[in-house]
C-alpha cells in the first residue's frame, strides 16, 4: 500500500507500484513510472516521461526531469526520457535532465549516492556503484563508468568520460578523458597523481590483477620521455596484459580521436 500526503500531485498517467512513500507537495508527471519501496520525501519534482526503479530515496527538493539548460531551447521542445535502476541515494536539491533528442535517454544505474546540490546534465549515462559528493557537476553527454568517486564540487566538461574506479580529488576539473582505475586532481587540464588502490579493492581485483594495473600505470605515467600516446599503443601490441590493462590502453588510445581528449565528441554529430 502507498502512502501518498493530501498535498502531492499525482497526474494521471502516473505508474506507482506498490510500498511508495510521497511526502508533502510533491509532484509526479504524467508518463513517469515509480518502483516499489521507492520514497520521495518533500517537495520532490519527478517530471514526465521518467523511468524510476526499486528502492530509490529522493531527498527534499530534487528536480527529476526538468528542462536540459540549453540556450534557445523552446519550452515546448520533444524531450527524450529519464531511466533510473535500483537502490539509489538522491540528496537534497540533486537535479538530473533528460535527453535533449526525443528518442535519447539520460540514464542512471544503480546502488548509487548522488549527494547534496549534484547537477546531472542531458544525455548522460552513469552507471552503478558510483558517488557524486556534494555539489559535482556533470555537464550534457558524459559517461560516468562503474565505481567512480567524485569528490566535492568537481566539475567535468561535455562529453568526459570518466573510467571505473577513478578517483577525482574535491575541486577538480575534467576536461577530458580519464582512464579507469586513476586517481585526477587539478583542473585544465587535471593531473593524473596515481592509482586508486582503494578502488582496485572495491572492485574485487585480486593481487595480481592489481599488481597488473600498478604496473602498467608506471609505464604509462611515470616515464615522460616518451608520449603517453605512444606508451599506451606500444602497449596495446603486447599480448600479456590482462582486460584491466587493456582497458586503460583503450581508453587512451580513444581518447586521442578527439582533438581535446573527448572521446564520446566524435559522435557529436
Amino acid at each position: 500500500m502507498n502512502q501518498i500526503h493530501a498535498t502531492a500531485v499525482i497526474e494521471d498517467g502516473a505508474k506507482l507500484e506498490d510500498g511508495i512513500i510521497i511526502g508533502p507537495n510533491c509532484f509526479v508527471g504524467d508518463g513517469v513510472s515509480i518502483g516499489q519501496g521507492c520514497i520521495l520525501e518533500a517537495n520532490v519534482i519527478i517530471n514526465k516521461d521518467v523511468q524510476v526503479g526499486k528502492q530509490n530515496h529522493f531527498f527534499s527538493n530534487c528536480v527529476i526531469g526538468g528542462q536540459p539548460q540549453i540556450l534557445n531551447l523552446k519550452p515546448d521542445a520533444k524531450l527524450g526520457g529519464i531511466v533510473i535502476g535500483d537502490d539509489n541515494t538522491i540528496r537534497e536539491m540533486v537535479t538530473i535532465h533528460p535527453s535533449m533528442h526525443r528518442e535519447g535517454c539520460t540514464k542512471i544505474g544503480s546502488n548509487n549516492l548522488i549527494m547534496i546540490g549534484v547537477h546531472i546534465g542531458h544525455d548522460c549515462t552513469l552507471d552503478d556503484n558510483i558517488v557524486l559528493s556534494n555539489f559535482s557537476q556533470i555537464s550534457g553527454h558524459c559517461k560516468i563508468e562503474d565505481g567512480v568517486w567524485l569528490s566535492g564540487v568537481v566539475l567535468l566538461h561535455q562529453f568526459v568520460t570518466i573510467g571505473r574506479w577513478c578517483y577525482a580529488a574535491g575541486m577538480t576539473g575534467i576536461n577530458k578523458d580519464v582512464p579507469p582505475f586513476l586517481i585526477v586532481s587539478g583542473h585544465y587540464p587535471p593531473e593524473v597523481r596515481g592509482v586508486n588502490k582503494r578502488g582496485l579493492v572495491r572492485a574485487g581485483l585480486n593481487p595480481q590483477q592489481q599488481k597488473a594495473v600498478f604496473e602498467a600505470y608506471k609505464r604509462l605515467y611515470r616515464d615522460d620521455k616518451t608520449p603517453l600516446l605512444q606508451k599506451a599503443r606500444e602497449m596495446s601490441q603486447e599480448t600479456e596484459h590482462d582486460e584491466n590493462v587493456r582497458d586503460m590502453l583503450d581508453a587512451i588510445i580513444k581518447s586521442s580521436e578527439h582533438r581535446y581528449g573527448r572521446y564520446l565528441e566524435t559522435f557529436r554529430h
